[in-house]
């Protein structure tokens, strides 16, 4: 007994209650206001593109996305975005005529109807039940990738958004050149690392040890992590962009108006639902079912472990409410998506008020500024946002690293390629479910079908006919 004694001050139970403080410390004001802005490199540039090409209502958007932040952030208790509909946004800039708002507007509603009715009807939950998780994988995958390949052009290449098109090489030097972009990319990486820090295998490795002097190594090396993942460093990296806004072009100050712009119900003609039906809502619908509540939920659960897994359904219906109020007062058609999920709780998001104190933002900034935001979005650092981007695109990506066996893998990675190569979810979705299906084919038992008793008689005979 007295021996037992003398051993307990020797135990590692005080450390361990020690480290368990960091995952709460990601959960503080500091953390939750840094990953708010986490989604805003997919945001603002689409956000940006639809108003000058499509005259997209910039203070509408800005007062109903906030509204839906707000009630997403209090419904689901999740850093859960509302992103743009990037397809819609995609054709209504690229393709020639321009969607007009009213068609923009179609277009949302018939995708939100859509998903609404999947949603109320259970068939979205069906359809997350069954679909193979390397399939899931794959269009996370391609959706990261392609997020990270647009930031890389953001940050390389001087943007046009009225055409969607790069245009010269961004300088070194400059409020928005290289340097810029990279010192940001530095400051990320060295501020949040891999985005790993605070998770239970860090923490296990920290206090599984019994060598004192190894255990106080550890225990600076984790103090010292634990102030660099304090400091918000997407929100530095977020404010320091609307700083050199202003030192950009100082004559914003003289552009800015006070109040928002009038809200009214738009008018949408027989013309217009069939136009943003067959050219915007089709090629729309696949996506937001695959990335925009199926990957969101299977993703929900892969960061949040400990928490309930969200429901398709309720996803699936969210999407429908938010777009049935705002679209027909000119709002622009958003969901829910993997990619700002990701961004999100990369910079610190861990909880429903990241995106509550996103909403509060931008229905202050579209009450008080409304559409003369337009001049400061304008002149934010294009390359700032792409590294914001990277950030978002590589921690959808890395929700793929969960792949144990090489025919897993092998789904994922045709799912993904041809998502990527084909610009289409809805064709790599296709290819892996079909690739899925002919593997699990290849290897299933075919004694039901006769084959297998004809195949193990035929070699017993070559057996005997062979034995002398």
């Amino acid at each position: 007994m007295e021996e037992q004694r003398q051993q307990t001050p020797t135990t590692t139970a005080p450390l361990v209650h020690h480290n368990h403080r960091p995952g709460r410390r990601k959960h503080s004001l500091v953390s939750e206001l840094s990953g708010a802005v986490g989604d805003l490199g997919t945001f603002i540039p689409i956000v940006l593109t639809l108003t000058l090409v499509s005259n997209l209502d910039l203070s509408t958007t800005l007062i109903f996305t906030s509204l839906y932040n707000i009630a997403t952030g209090l419904l689901f208790g999740l850093p859960m975005p509302v992103q743009p509909m990037k397809s819609i946004a995609a054709v209504a800039v690229s393709e020639s005529p321009h969607l007009t708002t009213s068609q923009i507007a179609a277009a949302g509603l018939c995708t939100a109807a859509t998903l609404f009715l999947l949603g109320l009807t259970g068939l979205m939950s069906f359809f997350y039940r069954f679909i193979p998780l390397p399939v899931v994988r794959g269009v996370q995958l391609s959706q990261g990738l392609s997020f990270a390949f647009t930031a890389i052009k953001y940050v390389r290449f001087n943007q046009d958004f009225a055409t969607s098109k790069s245009t010269s090489s961004r300088p070194w030097l400059g409020l928005d050149g290289l340097l810029l972009a990279l010192t940001a990319i530095l400051f990320l990486v060295l501020t949040t690392g891999s985005g790993d820090y605070g998770t239970h295998n860090q923490e296990f490795d920290i206090d599984n040890t019994d060598d004192v002097n190894d255990s106080g190594r550890r225990l600076r090396l984790h103090t010292r992590l634990r102030i660099l993942s304090a400091i918000p460093a997407a929100l530095v990296v977020f404010l320091l962009g609307l700083i050199l806004c202003f030192i950009r072009d100082p004559t914003i100050f003289n552009d800015l108006r006070f109040g928002p712009s009038e809200i009214s119900v738009l008018k949408i003609t027989w013309d217009d639902w069939k136009v943003g039906f067959l050219r915007a809502a089709i090629p729309q619908i696949p996506l937001s079912v695959l990335n925009s509540v199926i990957a969101v939920c299977k993703l929900s659960g892969d960061l949040f472990p400990d928490r309930e897994e969200l429901s398709a359904t309720k996803v699936s219906i969210s999407v429908g409410v938010m777009n049935f109020v705002g679209c027909w007062f000119g709002a622009m058609p958003v969901c829910h998506g993997a990619g700002g999920l990701a961004g999100q709780y990369r910079f610190g998001a861990r909880s429903g008020m990241a995106v509550v104190f996103l909403g509060l933002g931008k229905l202050a900034i579209g009450l008080v500024f409304g559409n003369s935001f337009m001049r400061i979005l304008g002149q934010f650092p294009i390359g700032i946002l792409g590294v914001l981007l990277l950030f978002a695109g590589i921690e959808l990506a890395m929700a793929s690293r969960d792949m144990n066996t090489k025919e897993e893998s092998f789904v994922m990675l045709v799912c993904a390629a041809v998502s990527l190569t084909g610009s289409s979810a809805a064709l790599g979705f296709c290819c892996g479910i079909l690739l899925f299906l002919l593997l699990k084919l290849r290897s299933m038992e075919c004694s039901r079908f006769g084959v297998s008793k004809f195949w193990s008689k035929s070699s017993a005979e070559d057996m005997d006919d062979s034995v002398p």
